[in-house]
């Protein structure tokens, strides 16, 4: 039987960080030794809730000392990220750090050249990395089945109320910095780095705060153009999250991404799928859970890393750019 790997989460105040838990807890691969929450508020919401029932609550140091202790799951506020990841890569522990890469663009570099340095995966908190419709995607591209991509459209929108905005109001970047990381990261996936990124923002809701609530970015390449859409006061914007890639050969249309559905149009029948359109459905698919999987697999070394150091780095820089936010 495979040793299970010992992980730990520190910060339970990231959005992400009950279901990252959950995804830990529930896999096979992991034991969860232990938990970092040195806020008294936070601490005091996570001891109440059912997902963090029965582990122990630790300091920093006391995590990282655990014997045998192989991986970290970095889930605090926003401002924290960068400085607890760089803590936990210099302490020789794989980290699965959350989204998005934090504000300095140095910084994360360090963190990355530290990382590769000390051969450790630092796996990234983009949650439509292993959706399985866009790993069907990203098969398609590998085989050029939709030839040669020239468009690449992406929205990723939800509606927030009053209170949720003033708690988001104080970050800088918006709902792109927030949300469109998150499809950001798929865009660089099929195009690239950007050579050109044009950024507009705005605040278009009726609620007097200063958040930029209504965002878009274009992306210019040699033979390509893209845009990213991210908004907060979008109705039922989840229904709409989506992303569309046309190829020279053929259209992919991926919507929406919690209860992935795809239309495939090819120019051409490719291996099973038909000339003209189809409809794919996706069964089964439980967010986090392939994130974790992919993560022991890696650490196990029975397969390479999906995503470069060097794609990570290209992805927060284009994050940064479209969000109009400095990246020196």
């Amino acid at each position: 039987m495979v040793d299970k790997i010992k992980v730990g989460q520190i910060g339970v105040g990231h959005p992400h960080a009950g279901g990252k838990m959950q995804a830990f807890r529930k896999s096979a691969d992991y034991e969860v030794v232990g938990v970092v929450e040195p806020d008294p508020q936070l601490r005091k919401y996570a001891e109440s809730t059912g997902i963090y029932q029965g582990l122990p609550f630790l300091t920093e140091e006391q995590l990282l000392n655990i014997d045998g202790l192989q991986a970290v799951a970095v889930e605090t506020e926003v401002p924290d990220l960068l400085n607890t990841a760089e803590t936990c890569i210099r302490a020789g522990k794989h980290i699965h750090l959350d989204k998005p890469a934090g504000l300095s663009l140095p910084h994360f570099k360090r963190i990355l050249d530290q990382a590769a340095q000390k051969h450790l995966l630092l796996q990234m908190g983009y949650m439509y990395r292993y959706n399985p419709g866009v790993v069907l995607l990203r098969d398609l591209l590998q085989k050029g089945w939709l030839g040669e991509p020239f468009e690449v459209h992406t929205v990723i929108s939800k509606k927030m109320d009053s209170a949720s905005r003033t708690k988001l109001e104080p970050q800088p970047g918006g709902m792109m910095f927030e949300l469109g990381c998150h499809v950001i990261d798929l865009v660089v996936q099929i195009l690239g780095r950007p050579e050109n990124v044009t950024a507009f923002s705005q605040h278009a809701s009726q609620i007097d705060d200063q958040l930029q609530d209504n965002m878009l970015a274009v992306f210019q390449y040699p033979r390509a153009l893209a845009t990213v859409k991210s908004s907060c006061n979008e109705v039922d914007g989840f229904n709409r999250r989506h992303i569309l890639v046309c190829g020279s050969e053929g259209t992919y249309h991926l919507q929406p991404f919690a209860r992935p559905t795809a239309k495939l149009t090819l120019e051409k029948a490719k291996g099973k799928y038909r000339k003209g359109s189809q409809e794919i459905s996706f069964d089964g698919y439980t967010r986090y859970q392939d994130d974790v999987a992919d993560m022991a697999r890696i650490i196990r070394r029975e397969k390479d890393m999906d995503f470069s150091y060097q794609h990570d780095l290209d992805v927060q820089e284009t994050v940064l750019k479209s969000a109009s936010l400095p990246i020196t």
